[in-house]
C-alpha cells in the first residue's frame, strides 16, 4: 500500500501546483469582470462569472484528491481513492452547470441589443486563452504523467473550457469590430459554439467517473500487461484470472496464477510475495496486489 513518505510527498508537490492554478484563476477573474464591464463586453463578463464558480471549483476539486491519495488507515481498510472519482463527479457536474449558464446568458444577450466591445478587450482575452491553455497544459500533463485522475482531468477541462469560451469571445469580438453595430452580438454567438464542446466533455468526465466509482473495467492492456508480468515468474505455470480495480489513481489488483501442485505452504506463500513484489516494482500506480496461488493441470 502506499506509505506516509510518498503521500506527503504528493502532497506538498501538489498543494505547490493547487496553489499556483488558484491563484491565477483569481487574477485572471478579477481581470475579466473588470475590463469586460468597462469595455462592454457581455462575452467577457459571463466569463468572469464562470472563472469565480472555477476558484471555488478548483479549491474542492484539488482538497478532494489530495484526500484521495491518503494512506488506508483503521477505518478505510483501502485507502480513500474514492474521493477522487466522487469529486470528478463533481467537477463534471459543475462543468455541465457553467456551460448551460453560460449558453442561457449569451442567449439573453442576442435577443437585446448592446452596444460594441471595446478594442482592448480583444488582447485581454487573447492573454486569457494563452493563459488557460497553458494551466490546461500543466493540469492535465500531472495527470497523464503521474496519476490518472478523473477529478484534476475534470479540473484540466474547466480551463481548457474556459480558454474555448475566452477565444470564442475573442472571434466574436473581431467579427464585431470589423462588422459594426450590426454584428454586436457576435462575441454571443461564438460563445454557444463553446459550449457544446464544453458539454461534451462534461457528460465524458461524469462517465468516466462513474465507471470507475462503480469498480468498471479498466483498461484490457493493462490487464494483459499484468499477466504477461506475473508469467514471467519461473515458477508460475499459467495466470488463471487478473481482476483490476480502479482507486482514485491508483489500483487494487486480484490475480489468481496455477503454481505446482506439490508445492509446500511454505514455498507457495514466499511464491505469492515473490509475484506481488514483481508487480508492484513494475507498476508503481499499483496499490495493493492479491496473489491467489492454484494448483496447475
Amino acid at each position: 500500500m502506499r506509505d506516509e513518505v510518498s503521500y506527503s510527498s504528493n502532497n506538498t508537490t501538489l498543494l505547490s501546483t493547487a496553489i499556483t492554478v488558484l491563484g491565477l484563476n483569481v487574477v485572471l477573474m478579477l481581470v475579466k469582470l473588470g475590463v469586460g464591464y468597462v469595455g462592454n463586453s457581455y462575452a467577457l463578463i459571463a466569463d468572469g462569472v464562470e472563472s469565480a464558480s472555477d476558484v471555488f471549483l478548483s479549491v474542492v476539486t484539488w482538497g478532494g484528491f489530495l484526500l484521495s491519495l491518503k494512506p488506508a488507515d483503521e477505518n478505510h481498510p483501502f485507502g480513500h481513492g474514492k474521493i477522487e472519482s466522487l469529486v470528478g463527479i463533481m467537477s463534471g457536474m459543475a462543468l455541465m452547470g457553467a456551460a448551460i449558464a453560460i449558453a442561457v446568458f449569451s442567449i439573453r444577450e442576442i435577443r437585446v441589443p448592446h452596444a460594441v466591445p471595446e478594442w482592448y478587450t480583444l488582447p485581454v482575452l487573447i492573454l486569457v486563452v494563452i493563459t488557460k491553455e497553458l494551466l490546461f497544459r500543466k493540469v492535465i500533463g500531472i495527470t497523464e504523467e503521474n496519476f490518472d485522475s478523473r477529478a484534476l482531468e475534470g479540473d484540466a477541462w474547466h480551463h481548457r473550457s474556459d480558454a474555448l469560451t475566452s477565444a470564442a469571445a475573442a472571434i466574436g469580438i473581431t467579427i464585431a469590430l470589423i462588422g459594426g453595430q450590426d454584428y454586436a452580438a457576435a462575441d454571443d454567438w461564438a460563445a454557444l459554439v463553446a459550449c457544446v464542446i464544453i458539454l461534451g466533455n462534461a457528460f465524458r468526465i461524469i462517465k468516466m467517473s462513474l465507471h470507475d466509482a462503480l469498480d468498471g473495467k479498466v483498461a484490457t492492456s493493462l490487464v494483459r500487461a499484468l499477466r504477461e508480468e506475473a508469467g514471467r515468474h519461473p515458477q508460475v505455470c499459467l495466470i488463471e484470472k487478473c481482476r483490476v480495480r480502479k482507486s482514485g489513481p491508483g489500483y487494487f489488483v486480484e490475480i489468481h496464477v496455477q503454481v505446482d501442485g506439490a508445492m509446500s505452504i511454505s514455498d507457495g506463500h514466499a511464491l505469492g510475495h515473490e509475484v506481488k513484489d514483481q508487480l508492484v516494482e513494475q507498476f508503481p500506480a499499483l496499490l495493493d496486489v492479491t496473489v491467489h496461488l492454484e494448483p496447475y493441470e
